[in-house]
Order: C-alpha cells, then structure tokens, then sequence
C-alpha cells in the first residue's frame, strides 16, 4: 500500500491542466495504485493525479457501486436532468457544499493498459465523473457554486487552520507539511 500526500487548495497544480497520458508503462500503473491507495486511506469516493502532485489525467473511483479508473477522460452528459447534492473534496478538507450536476453522463476514455474503456454513470457515479474531471481541468467543485454559496466557502477556507498556516500538502497522518505559500505550523 503507498498512500501519498493529499495537495490542498492554494497548489497550483490544482489549478493546472493536466497533460494527456501518453506512456502506458509501470509508472502509470504505479500511479493508479496509489490513487486508489490514497483515496480509499482518506475515504474518499474519487481522485485525481493532481491531488497527489502528479499533473496528468487520470483519475480513480470507488462509490460502493462501481471502481475503477481511467486515463485521458471525457465525459458527455445524458439528457437535460441534474441532481443537486453535498460535495465535497480531498483537497478542500471539511467543506461539504451542495452542487449542481448532470444527473447523467457517458464517461470514456482508457485503462492504465491503453484498452478503450466507455461506461454510462448515473447520480454519485455521475458526479463523481464530473469532479474528477473538472480536477484534470484545474477547476475545483467550489467554482461551481453559486455566488454566495461560493463566497461562504471562501470564508471557511481562508478561516481553516490549514489555509491560514499556508499548508498545501497533507500527508498521511492528516499533518500539513509547507508548500509554496506558506509554512508549516
């Protein structure tokens, strides 16, 4: 099991577009381990390789319902309904936020092997595809707020011990660790 660091808001390379997937070798391999390793230690039900300091696109899933990965995602959303529920973010740690997202999506992509992957994903799995996503992009679920939810958000954020102290990496005892804004406590 190798569980690595979670990067929190204030990273940039959560902010940064992840660059396409074009080696399928043992790293990649090794990288959808430990996304899978970290998100499952921190109890999370999606993660992305930005959240671990890795700016590719790949993310990993667990909801209960359906695991897995995928590499060089897309998305398409299925009809017109939407589904608004609490989210939230391993890298935003406390904050749980209803968001607005497709009710449906047709997620696609491929495996850590390069074989074709294509599914139908639906409520949390559906979000779940959606957050992740949005993750390889540099968009975070709190810029899908609307504006006031979104400014309460902030508030918490800027009034959270992690943020205040400039910590940008938790690692796997919940401790901060300095990034590039800030020190540690």
């Amino acid at each position: 099991m190798t569980i690595q660091p979670v990067r929190l808001f204030g990273d940039p390379i959560l902010r940064a577009r992840a660059a396409e997937v074009t080696e399928f070798d043992r790293e990649l391999r090794q990288l959808v381990a430990d996304l899978t390793d970290t998100m499952h230690d921190d109890g999370g039900v999606g993660m992305a390789a930005p959240q671990i300091g890795v700016g590719l696109r790949v993310f990993v899933y667990d909801t209960g319902d359906a695991a897995g990965h995928l590499v060089n995602p897309t998305y398409t959303v299925v009809g017109d309904e939407e589904q608004v529920g609490p989210e939230g973010c391993l890298s935003i740690p406390g904050l749980r936020y209803d968001t607005r997202r497709a009710l449906r999506v047709r997620a696609s992509g491929v495996d850590m092997h390069g074989k074709p992957v294509e599914f139908a994903a639906e409520e949390l799995l559906a979000r779940c595809v959606q957050h992740e996503t949005d993750h390889l992009d540099g968009m975070l679920f709190i810029d899908r707020l609307d504006p006031a939810s979104r400014k309460e958000a902030m508030r918490t954020i800027r009034e959270s011990d992690w943020f205040v102290s400039g910590i940008t990496v938790r690692d796997s005892r919940g401790a901060g660790q300095a990034g590039p804004f800030g020190r540690s406590r």
